[in-house]
C-alpha cells in the first residue's frame, strides 16, 4: 500500500545521516520537549557556541528542524512536516530515555525552564500594579473571558492565532477547543512571560498544542486562509493603524473562519493615551464594523460589557464577532503543518 507520508528515499538517507552523531541526537531529544535557543542549547549540552551552530545547521538542512527567529534571538524546533514528524516520532521511539547523558539533559532542560519562569515572574511582577489598575476599570477579567467563550461557543476547532498574545492567556482558555494554536506578539519581554505560562499547563489535561511567536501584526508570520479562530484581545488601541492589522487578520482566517475583536468603547479617560501609550481611546460599533467590512468579513455579533450604572469612570468592554463569508469547499486539500505555520 502506498504511504502518502513516505519520504523520498535521499530526503530520508540525509536525515538519518544528519540524527548519525551524538550531540545531534541529543539536540533532537532536547526539541521535542520545548523550544530552545543556541544559548539554552550551548548551557544545556556544555558545548561551544560555534559547535552547536554547526550541528543546529545540518539539522536545519536534513529538514529535520526549524529555526524561528525572534529579535536578536533565533528558537529552534522540531520540524512539523508530516514526513519529518514521521521520521522524528520513530528516531526518538528508539531512544533510550534512561540513558545517563539524555536524562542529565533532561534534568538542565528543566532546570533552564524553571529560571526562564522565575524571570518571565519578575517581569510580570513589575507590571503587576499597571495591570490591576487597568483591570480595575472594566469589568472583572472573569466577565471578560466567559462572554469571550459564550460568543466562541464550544464546538472544537483545528487552529487559532492569538495575535498580540501578551501573556498568552487566550492560548490557555480556548486550549480545550484547538488543535493547535499559535500566539503572535512584538515584545520578546512578554513571549517570555508566554512560553513561562504555557510550560505551567497541566500536561495530561485536555487540550490543543500551543507556541508562541514573535511577529508584526500588520506582516503576520503566518499563512493565509489557514485559521479557524483569531483574536485580537485588548491590542487595537495600542496600534496606530487599527484597520491595517485587522485586513491581516482577515488574511490568515480561512474560508468560513471567525476572527473575535475584544476592545474598549469610546471613552474620556486621557491618562491611558498619556501614561500607557494608548493610540487610540476605544472605538465605536460601526467603526470597528466599517474596518471588518472592508476586510471582506460579515459582522456575526456585538456583545457590549458596561460597568454598573453607578460605577462612573469606568470603561465598556466590547465584543466584535466577524465572519470570512467563503464557503470552504469539501475537496479542499488541508493545509499540513508545516503550510499554516510558514
Amino acid at each position: 500500500m502506498l504511504n502518502k507520508s513516505a519520504l523520498p528515499v535521499p530526503v530520508l538517507i540525509n536525515g538519518l545521516k544528519a540524527m548519525g552523531e551524538v550531540t545531534r541526537i541529543r539536540i533532537v531529544a532536547l526539541l521535542a520537549q520545548g523550544e530552545l535557543t543556541v544559548k539554552d542549547l550551548t548551557a544545556i549540552l556544555g558545548q561551544s557556541q560555534p559547535r552547536i551552530s554547526r550541528h543546529l545547521k545540518l539539522l536545519l538542512e536534513a529538514g529535520l528542524i526549524e529555526r524561528l527567529p525572534e529579535g536578536a534571538w533565533a528558537y529552534f524546533r522540531l520540524a512539523e512536516g508530516a514526513g519529518a514528524v514521521e521520521l522524528l516520532t520513530s528516531l526518538i521511539g528508539h531512544l533510550d530515555l534512561g540513558d545517563p547523558v539524555l536524562a542529565g539533559d533532561r534534568a538542565r532542560f528543566e532546570g533552564l525552564k524553571e529560571a526562564q519562569r522565575a524571570e518571565a515572574d519578575r517581569y510580570f511582577a513589575a507590571s503587576a500594579a499597571e495591570w490591576d489598575r487597568i483591570r480595575s476599570l472594566h469589568a472583572p477579567e472573569t466577565s471578560v473571558e466567559a462572554a469571550m467563550a459564550s460568543v466562541v461557543g464550544d464546538r472544537p476547532f483545528e487552529m487559532m492565532a492569538d495575535l498580540g498574545t501578551g501573556t498568552g492567556r487566550l492560548l490557555e482558555l480556548f486550549r480545550p477547543l484547538y488543535g493547535r494554536a499559535v500566539g503572535i506578539d512584538a515584545s520578546h519581554s512578554m513571549l517570555a512571560v508566554a512560553r513561562a505560562n504555557l510550560d505551567r499547563l497541566d500536561p495530561s489535561a485536555t487540550g490543543g498544542e500551543a507556541q508562541v511567536r514573535q511577529g508584526d501584526l500588520y506582516a503576520l508570520p503566518l499563512a493565509s486562509g489557514s485559521y479557524d479562530l483569531v483574536t485580537i484581545h485588548q491590542v487595537l488601541h495600542f496600534l496606530a493603524d487599527p484597520a491595517r492589522a485587522l485586513r491581516e487578520a482577515a488574511r490568515i482566517v480561512r474560508p468560513g473562519g471567525r476572527i473575535l475583536v475584544v476592545d474598549f468603547a469610546p471613552h474620556d479617560l486621557e491618562f491611558l493615551r498619556s501614561e500607557q501609550a494608548h493610540r487610540r481611546l476605544g472605538f465605536s460599533h460601526a467603526q470597528v464594523e466599517q474596518w471588518a467590512a472592508d476586510a471582506g468579513l460579515v459582522t456575526e455579533e456585538i456583545r457590549d460589557l458596561a460597568p454598573e450604572q453607578s460605577e462612573t469612570g469606568k470603561l465598556t468592554v466590547t465584543l466584535w464577532l466577524f465572519k470570512d463569508p467563503r464557503i470552504l469547499m469539501a475537496d479542499t486539500p488541508a493545509l499540513s503543518s508545516q503550510e499554516t505555520f510558514a
